[in-house]
């Protein structure tokens, strides 16, 4: 088992789904919970957003107990602002709250958040000093390598970040500067899990988009978990396909039409239910490709679905899909 503070307990080896801004909202949790994540993250989320009351940012702490164990991850580079909003992610009950120190985006990095603060460690200890403070909630935090090749810092950052009460710690195998291109290195995630002074849990993050690639580096690189992010998104199957190709070293059977339609509907209605009908339709049409990826002859028919304007109207043709499949002429519909 691993445990994370006196009140989480996770499987040996947990699969965590990553924080995604626009991806992991509470609809798409619903999926990947349902086919094997074992810890999951809200979207990070703007402190001073939280504190401003802007509605974009409180509509984000909204967390189901089915999710559980859940953490509530906030971004920023303030210590008053991340003092506040912890205190208000506090009162929302989660079950942890993470700390995003590994975004790599300009308008968060350009505010000295996320993977900006790998250029200034001791920014990064005096804000996670000032979240430990003001919850009692078990804090995490994800992060990166560091800004670029030339300054990797991980392992003083893994020290440090342990040393002030961070009760876990997730890294990306990628700098800043690398963005999402590029491999991972998890060679330096390695050298953070062997270090002998660290002895909360690491989980790797960063190109595990298959069973194989998963035990190789559980194998290779001794992390406690793996965290995977975009190999989910529109494929929630691969949580428990890793699970089991662990368990058995067989794989199981790919997820055919009828079960990516299936998901593909639940999706749908728990983002109608949670965002109403046009905002929720809306956001689902960027996950419809992802869906029904690699599905010849489907391209009109995914044209169709992101122009269709009620949900009842996505239902009915997800329906006709099946029993077209049923007779090869999907890309008839």
């Amino acid at each position: 088992m691993i445990k994370i503070g006196n009140n989480i307990t996770l499987p040996d080896f947990p699969l965590l789904l990553a924080p995604m801004e626009d991806v992991s909202d509470p609809p798409f949790r619903y999926v990947c919970k349902q086919y094997g994540a074992d810890l999951m993250y809200t979207e990070f989320i703007s402190s001073e957003g939280l504190i401003r009351d802007a509605i974009k940012s409180r509509q984000k702490l909204d967390i189901f107990d089915y999710e559980r164990p859940i953490g509530i991850q906030i971004f920023g580079g303030d210590e008053d602002a991340m003092a506040l909003s912890a205190k208000i992610v506090d009162a929302t009950n989660p079950d942890l709250l993470d700390i995003n120190f590994g975004c790599p985006v300009k308008k968060v990095v350009c505010k000295g958040a996320g993977a900006g603060v790998l250029k200034d460690i001791d920014l990064m200890i005096r804000l996670t000093k000032a979240v430990i403070k003001s919850t009692n909630l078990p804090v995490t935090v994800k992060t990166r390598l560091g800004w670029d090749d030339n300054s990797i810092n991980i392992m003083e950052v893994a020290e440090r970040l342990q040393d002030v009460g961070v009760q876990a710690l997730a890294i990306h195998g990628r700098t800043r500067a690398q963005m999402y291109k590029g491999s991972a290195n998890w060679k330096y995630i390695a050298e953070v899990k062997n270090n002998p002074r660290i002895k909360i849990p690491i989980f790797g993050n960063g190109d595990v988009d298959s069973p194989e690639k998963a035990l190789e580096y559980k194998n290779t690189y001794g992390v406690d978990g793996i965290m995977i992010g975009r190999a989910a998104i529109g494929y929630p199957w691969i949580f428990n396909e890793i699970k089991h190709f662990f368990k058995t070293g067989q794989h199981l059977p790919k997820p055919v039409i009828q079960n990516r339609v299936e998901v593909c509907k639940t999706h749908l209605e728990k983002s109608v239910q949670w965002k109403g009908e046009k905002l929720g339709l809306l956001e689902m049409r960027n996950h419809y490709a992802n869906y029904f990826k690699g599905i010849p002859n489907f391209k009109e028919t995914r044209t169709k679905l992101v122009t269709l304007n009620t949900s009842a109207e996505v239902l009915l043709l997800l329906d006709e899909i099946v029993f077209m499949e049923q007779f090869n002429l999907v890309d008839s519909i």
